[in-house]
């Protein structure tokens, strides 16, 4: 009875946390895939190299990826909501900086640098404040429905610029967003305590004993390895798919139709499979995410265009899905002390990983065939699901 008046007593507050939690991570995502728009734009601008177009997209994203420890060892001291509001607005503010500036190539390049580090605070930082608020029960759904967010607004603020485009010069249409930023970094500091997350908030909510001792040494290392695989599999699938459909005779529009079927599926896949591995449990939704995913790999190899095509959402839906799974893994395996310095790691491998894979695949597409390197793909997909069987009795010895 004591437990279930705290949750009720609870519930508005973590309602706000997840509901703050979301908006900066559709903030952020939009943000970091908002430069794939913008990179043809800063190309006829700045006559820009494609190797310098590809300079440009690492500075954001290394000093994002770069940079999720150092930020989640710094919110144990400043509170991880102060310094995710603070990130936001330096986010934001390299946007503003970009769209408002009327400086050249240099003045971009430091702009995104900072815009990367700014974003560098969102996910491991929001993260935790979520699985922190649901603690006690729901938190795979809460950190399903965050990473759900996360992908909203890949589709919104891309889609919202280039709209803008059309509009007005790109400077303002960038200005624009920024400052849309700055309005979402007021809402983070303004809605959540400052100290939220920090090293003494922690400790006065903290309850007897940890999880990381009764869950064993090997089951966040396990998680983590889990992780890396299946971000792997994601990102070395999405850069063969539009050759392997360029084989089957597609054109660039049925290709564009086609990455928009596999995000939307993947969007929904997100926020489904939370809610699926709270029901179902870690093993049995990694089974059925990680079988679809490679049954629906190997399908396109033998499938014509249209009904490869009609495939592809449900393809996204379990490709994507995964993640969802593991990302609300982490806080049953770390005390609530360890937790941002658990998904920082977890963030950093998992996006180093889809930062790799493609360029180690690419070594498989050269020597087999971009058809036959998918296969390989779906292969090494289901080594997630040996290891998921092998983390199962940490998880059960902590639920």
């Amino acid at each position: 009875m004591a437990i279930a008046q705290f949750a009720v007593a609870r519930s508005p507050a973590r309602k706000r946390v997840l509901a703050v939690a979301c908006g900066a991570h559709a903030l952020h995502d939009g943000y970091t895939d908002l430069i794939y728009v913008l990179l043809p734009v800063w190309q006829t601008e700045f006559a820009l190299s494609y190797a310098m177009l590809g300079i440009l997209r690492m500075l954001y994203t290394g000093a994002m990826a770069s940079l999720q420890m150092p930020a989640s060892v710094l919110a144990r001291r400043t509170g991880g909501a102060f310094l995710l509001g603070v990130g936001t607005a330096v986010a934001a503010g390299a946007y503003l900086l970009i769209g408002l500036g009327g400086a050249g190539f240099v003045v971009l390049a430091v702009a995104l640098l900072l815009g990367g580090a700014g974003s560098a605070t969102q996910h491991p930082l929001a993260s935790s404040l979520v699985s922190r608020a649901y603690d006690d029960q729901g938190a795979r759904a809460a950190l399903g429905t965050y990473n759900f967010a996360g992908d909203l607004g890949k589709m919104a603020i891309p889609a919202m610029v280039a709209w803008l485009l059309a509009l007005m010069p790109w400077r303002g249409a960038v200005g624009i967003v920024g400052a849309l930023g700055l309005l979402v970094a007021v809402a983070v500091l303004v809605l959540l305590p400052r100290d939220l997350g920090s090293a003494r908030h922690v400790a006065t909510q903290a309850r007897p004993g940890t999880k990381d001792s009764a869950a064993g040494p090997i089951a966040f290392p396990l998680l983590l390895v889990i992780g890396i695989v299946d971000s792997g599999t994601r990102m070395g699938f999405l850069a063969f798919l539009p050759f392997v459909l360029k084989a089957k005779g597609a054109g660039f529009e049925t290709i564009g139709l086609a990455l928009t079927l596999i995000f939307a599926g993947g969007a929904a896949g997100k926020l489904a499979c939370g809610l699926l591995g709270e029901r179902l449990g870690v093993l049995l939704t990694v089974i059925l995410t990680e079988g679809a995913t490679a049954a629906g790999i190997l399908a396109l190899h033998w499938l014509p265009l249209y009904a490869s095509l009609a495939c592809l959402p449900a393809i996204g839906l379990a490709l994507n899905g995964t993640s969802s799974v593991l990302y609300g893994t982490v806080p049953d395996l770390v005390s609530s002390a360890r937790r941002e310095k658990a998904f920082g790691l977890f963030y950093t491998g998992t996006i180093g990983s889809g930062a790799v894979a493609p360029v180690l695949y690419g070594f498989v597409g050269d020597a087999m065939g971009p058809i036959n390197a998918i296969m390989v793909v779906a292969v090494v997909c289901l080594l997630t699901i040996p290891l998921a069987a092998a983390l199962n009795p940490s998880l059960r010895r902590v639920a």
